[in-house]
């Protein structure tokens, strides 16, 4: 075999120099690739840690504000039960007053009557016991039991009166005639 000449030993040795030189020049872009992509990891990993922390942070601050939440919503829910319970009172209460205030109003609608009806029991107490009137007769012609206690027999009965009037009328005939019944 026949040795290659100089020509093409200077050319393969140029050669396998532009290949080392582009071996290093790859070898050099690998190390920057390699370090670039070390330090984004290296970056992602403490952004994960950041973000981790702050997730953990927000968890936290949700579970404390739920839990603050509850508190006020079970406190909410009582006062509504108290409020609610008062509620039911004050209709009782009201329910009770407006019966009350429509006895008052029918008390003082019949005021007027009540008034008649207090002044001639007063007048009827001053009047005195009654005499027997209501003693039957000894005559024994009433066939039907009649006695002078009889609704005709009081109403025609002087001192049986139901208004101050006659009163007043029972006092002049006493002493424009001088007797008494």
């Amino acid at each position: 075999m026949s040795s290659p000449s100089p020509v093409q030993i200077r050319e393969a040795n140029a050669h396998l120099a532009a290949l080392h030189r582009r071996v290093a020049d790859l070898e050099q872009k690998l190390e920057a690739a390699e370090k670039t992509v070390r330090e984004q990891a290296e970056s992602l990993i403490r952004k994960d840690e950041q973000l981790r922390a702050a997730t953990q942070e927000i968890t936290e601050n949700k579970d404390r504000e739920i839990s603050y939440l509850h508190e006020k919503l079970c406190q909410s829910e009582e006062s509504i039960q108290k409020l609610q319970h008062m509620v039911k009172e004050k209709d009782s209460l009201i329910g009770q007053l407006q019966h009350r205030c429509q006895l008052l109003d029918n008390i003082c609608k019949s005021r007027p009557l009540l008034d008649s009806m207090l002044a001639q029991m007063a007048e009827a107490e001053r009047m005195g016991p009654i005499i027997d009137l209501c003693k039957p007769i000894a005559d024994t012609s009433l066939t039907d039991g009649e006695s002078n206690c009889s609704p005709s027999g009081l109403s025609n009965h002087k001192d049986f009166s139901l208004s101050e009037d006659d009163v007043d009328d029972q006092e002049l005939d006493g002493v424009v005639f001088g007797t008494t019944v």
